[in-house]
């Protein structure tokens, strides 16, 4: 079934199903081919301007999604210590199955940069250790889940994660913050043993177990989200991630962790700074172009950097 189709199957459904919007104000539309209004109750609303918030309806398109920020480490008994930028280029697509669901489709690398000169970087001076170390970017690919009227599972990261949750409707946490403007939140919060085992990986792993989450700020026009003839719907946002110690920092399964936060968008067109642009075409050519079908189990940076990378030497002590 074409997206035309769908449009043209659920219109009056949907402009039935506005009335569960709640907290969504302003006068209310009739639905029409061009026009859906908000239905933030309804699962398969939800699936449709996920699908669109996430790349494109038309599969032959996908977007660039573009995050910016800083990396912070967190420690007991000090504030919270401002470490490195770091900049992130992905290409994300979305293809319409048989049953109507989405697979979504990503590739996505991250560099990082000096926090005082603003250069990518490829070495850093760790000030907690006072080693210069090797910078390893973030290279995943894939990172792939299916847009449906239910949420996915949480992610098994190649049969780490065996947690599992009992079915429930895809209704996302929407918001109105004003008439004018749409907010979402998503997060998901993770704690499953570590790819890293700290018997092998002395200098790298996190311990035993590793916990990680990510939580997300989408910030819509609302006229966008209720045009129908958008392939795209663009959206603004913040995107913050609590991890382990970055691997190649070498903390030797010190206590704390690390704060990502950054602000983040999805576009047709690449926004990224050009020394970004360049970096990608020169070691990771490939991510320019999103998926077209899903290759290989999805693993997050942790995981793929047990797979590619090798124990590092233990330390040295110093007389």
């Amino acid at each position: 079934m074409s997206l035309n189709d769908f449009k043209r199957r659920d219109a009056l459904r949907l402009a039935a199903a506005a009335a569960l919007t709640g907290g969504a104000t302003g006068p209310a539309l009739a639905a029409t081919p061009a026009h859906r209004p908000l239905a933030f109750k309804d699962p398969i609303w939800n699936r449709e301007v996920s699908a669109r918030l996430e790349a494109c309806a038309d599969p032959k398109n996908f977007v660039y999604g573009a995050v910016s920020g800083v990396v912070a480490g967190v420690r007991d008994g000090e504030k919270v210590r401002p470490l490195m930028r770091f900049e992130v280029f992905s290409t994300i697509r979305v293809v319409r199955m048989a049953d109507g669901n989405y697979q979504r489709l990503c590739r996505e690398v991250v560099f990082y940069r000096n926090l005082e000169t603003g250069q990518l970087m490829d070495e850093w001076d760790n000030p907690y250790t006072g080693e210069r170390v090797k910078v390893v970017d973030v290279a995943n690919d894939p990172y792939n889940y299916v847009i449906a009227d239910h949420f996915p599972q949480p992610p098994s990261y190649g049969g780490l994660n065996k947690e599992t949750r009992p079915p429930r409707p895809f209704i996302r946490n929407w918001s109105m913050l004003d008439e004018n403007t749409v907010g979402l939140e998503s997060d998901i919060h993770l704690y499953y043993p570590s790819a890293m085992r700290p018997e092998k990986w002395l200098r790298e792993s996190p311990g035993a177990m590793t916990r990680v989450s990510e939580m997300f700020r989408y910030v819509i026009r609302r006229s966008d989200l209720e045009d129908a003839t958008l392939d795209h719907i663009p959206y603004h946002g913040v995107w913050n991630r609590v991890t382990p110690w970055l691997p190649w920092m070498l903390m030797d399964q010190a206590p704390g962790h690390i704060l990502y936060t950054g602000t983040m968008t999805a576009q047709t067109k690449m926004v990224h700074p050009k020394d970004v642009i360049e970096r990608v075409r020169e070691r990771h050519a490939k991510y320019l172009v999103a998926p077209e079908k899903v290759e290989g189990p999805s693993l997050s940076s942790l995981e793929r950097y047990a797979l590619e990378q090798t124990p590092a030497a233990p330390r040295t002590k110093k007389p």
